[in-house]
């Protein structure tokens, strides 16, 4: 069995994640109180006492999935966990699979992201929608029909995230995203607006990304110890100025998931482990491909079963 590490995005947030690794793993609580120092917050407390109105906010929701991520990752490496052939990161995610794969250290990374949380929070206002059960071709010219009625700026709308065949986030304008939700639902599909403030993964986060990329110039990317298949490519890359390269276009395109698990499935991984809160990933993985194994770790329960069944059947 060859396996991929997943690691979640925002939206996997829950109050009291992370609580329970903190309990069972010194390693993971002391992971959690480096994260604190760095932040120069009590973000640990935030993740296991929420509360959940203050977890949901940007600015805190992308910083918390990291810790718990991180202190996830680390507690399966402890555990003996068997080495994955690729790491990958659902937008938010990608963050935790640079730390994963050693492309660069822990303070770096959990200063990228408390920078990246700031921005995509103070971006200009959006809206986002899961769109579900309209096949991509059609919502894309529905999202093009209702831009070119708008014939402005304002109008801006794009596919921001590929999640699986028939689940598609469109990102936006508010009411231009509004006017696709209607008219999605009159042709059978289900929109389901997401709890967001911005219009992420879209050229409404220009000004973000500009900025953000300036903090990452400043940034040396180690090469990948493990290959990272990236959002913007869905393709493997290991090559640590590529890999920058490649993040600096992450926050204005679009996030390539379905095409991202295929690409690991092409490449002969048959399962799965997600690393980190919820299991919002391996729902994804199931529906792209229903003969995949998934896993997850997220808890000391979930941490050994999941090394309990794959110790002995993976290969790299």
């Amino acid at each position: 069995m060859k396996i991929a590490c997943l690691f979640p995005g925002q939206g996997s947030q829950s109050a009291g994640m992370g609580l329970d690794l903190c309990k069972h793993f010194p390693t993971a609580k002391k992971l959690f109180a480096q994260i604190d120092q760095i932040t120069g917050r009590p973000l640990s407390n935030l993740c296991f006492n929420g509360p959940a109105e203050e977890l949901k906010h940007t600015v805190n929701t992308q910083p918390a999935i990291l810790a718990v991520s991180l202190a996830a990752w680390t507690c399966y490496r402890e555990a003996g966990g068997p080495e994955p052939a690729y790491v990958a990161g659902h937008s938010l995610g990608e963050f935790s699979a640079l730390y994963a794969a050693r492309v660069l250290p822990l303070e770096t990374i959990v200063q990228l992201v408390e920078k990246r949380a700031r921005l995509m929070k103070a971006s200009p206002s959006g809206a986002m929608s899961a769109i579900l059960g309209m096949k991509y071709d059609r919502l894309n010219e529905l999202c093009r029909k209702v831009s070119q009625e708008a014939a402005n700026q304002a109008g801006v709308i794009v596919i921001a995230n590929f999640n699986t065949e028939e689940q598609i986030v469109i990102s936006g304008a508010p009411d231009i995203v509004a006017s696709v939700n209607a008219l999605a639902k009159t042709e059978g599909a289900k929109a389901i607006p997401l709890p967001v403030g911005g219009a992420f993964h879209s050229p409404l986060m220009a000004a973000a990304s500009q900025e953000f990329n300036n903090a990452l110039s400043a940034c040396e990317f180690n090469e990948a110890y493990y290959p990272i298949v990236q959002n913007v490519t869905a393709s493997a890359q290991s090559n640590g100025i590529a890999i920058k390269e490649i993040l600096q276009k992450q926050m204005t395109s679009s996030v390539l998931w379905c095409q991202t698990i295929k690409y690991m499935i092409d490449q002969g991984v048959t399962a799965f482990i997600e690393i980190g809160p919820g299991k919002a990933l391996s729902g994804m993985v199931k529906r792209i491909d229903k003969t995949m194994q998934t896993y997850n770790v997220e808890d000391s329960s979930s941490l050994s079963t999941t090394v309990a069944a794959l110790s002995e059947r993976v290969e790299v």
